[in-house]
């Protein structure tokens, strides 16, 4: 039999959720047919589906002061499978729940029942997926369970579901987010792999269309403050818009495009193509890499303050990981363009990520 869950999101002034229930036992449970014809289910018993999860759900502070429960969308997902039970669809239910002014947020009871007081044998499992002031907030969708509601056997009640969770804070939720961004280009190999393309000629000179020899420290210095520059100005401008959603594109495109300017910055580290231009070309493609940073942020259920720092402690985290990789590889890049066996590494090295970004071109664009 399967089990039904709820997902808690904890914000500053209320906490929003997802009630996933199998809708085998809820037939049971309200003596209605959902099963059949279930496609329509929310068209045919909506109102009856509302005001019965309402009758089901109570949370309320330890003192017995009641909470606003607020239902939101409801749908029925595809068919799942789950090797015990085999496969069964769910009544999603999208909720929020608001303590009274003043009373605390982190610690109440959920009293919850649904399906329960009818399937003695059902278990609810409780879990939290984002809660910015403990540092739960991450790019997949891992989720902290945090108890089971069943039926106690032995009295043959069910109990009020006890939620108390540990006090978070605001510096806790913020270097959260810079680890997050430190994350994002540790598992981010396409954009490692466009900081690669930025470095592999930043220290040579062109001549006669082509590049050439080492252009010296200073000079070569100069030349990476300039583009990494302007690729984080850049980035961060998109970053900003794009999870404040003042700039809200498709994911698809945007990966298409983050993989067509690897492919042109490959092929400029091969050979130049838009000479004394990298820092304008750098900081445009950072309006690009921005936008999929922003990505990890726009899902988030934050307040203002919240999503402000949010966005900068995931510029941070950014930057340092870049950080990171220039000091390790740049230098290394500087003495071996010293050597006649640079030409041929940056060939190479180029032509793999030139491969590379056709590769992921072609499979970004038939997703």
């Amino acid at each position: 039999m399967p089990s039904s869950m709820v997902v808690l999101k904890v914000h500053e002034k209320s906490i929003s959720g997802e009630i996933q229930l199998p809708l085998g036992e809820l037939q049971s449970a309200i003596g209605m047919s959902v099963n059949d014809n279930s496609e329509h289910l929310v068209e045919r018993l909506g109102d009856t589906l509302r005001h019965y999860l309402m009758a089901h759900i109570r949370p309320k502070s330890f003192d017995g002061k009641a909470w606003a429960v607020t239902l939101g969308k409801m749908w029925v997902t595809e068919e799942k499978t789950n090797r015990a039970t085999g496969d069964y669809k769910e009544l999603i239910v999208e909720f929020m729940i608001t303590p009274p002014l003043n009373y605390d947020l982190r610690n109440f009871y959920f009293d919850y029942d649904v399906i329960l007081h009818q399937v003695a044998s059902h278990q609810i499992l409780v879990n939290i997926k984002e809660d910015w002031q403990q540092g739960l907030v991450s790019e997949d969708s891992t989720l902290q369970q945090i108890g089971v509601i069943a039926l106690d056997t032995q009295t043959g009640k069910i109990p009020v579901f006890q939620v108390s969770l540990q006090e978070g804070s605001v510096w806790q939720g913020f270097k959260n987010m810079v680890v997050l961004g430190i994350d994002h280009i540790a598992e981010g190999t396409d954009h490692i792999l466009f900081i690669l393309t930025l470095l592999l000629p930043a220290m040579l000179v062109v001549e006669d269309k082509k590049w050439s020899t080492y252009k010296g420290l200073k000079p070569s210095l100069l030349s990476l403050l300039k583009i990494v520059t302007a690729f984080t100005i850049g980035h961060s401008l998109t970053l900003l818009l794009g999870a404040s959603q003042w700039l809200n594109l498709p994911v698809k495109p945007i990966e298409v495009c983050i993989a067509i300017t690897i492919l042109i910055s490959s092929i400029h580290a091969f050979k130049p193509i838009y000479p004394k231009k990298e820092v304008l070309i750098a900081g445009g493609f950072g309006l690009i890499h921005g936008m999929a940073f922003a990505e990890t942020l726009t899902n988030l259920e934050l307040s203002v303050k919240q999503m402000i720092l949010s966005i900068l402690g995931f510029n941070i985290g950014i930057e340092l990981m870049q950080l990171c990789i220039i000091l390790v590889i740049f230098p290394l890049l500087i003495l071996l363009s010293q050597t006649r066996y640079y030409t041929i590494f940056r060939q190479i090295g180029a032509v793999l990520m030139i491969i590379m970004a056709m590769v992921w071109i072609v499979e970004r664009m038939g997703e």
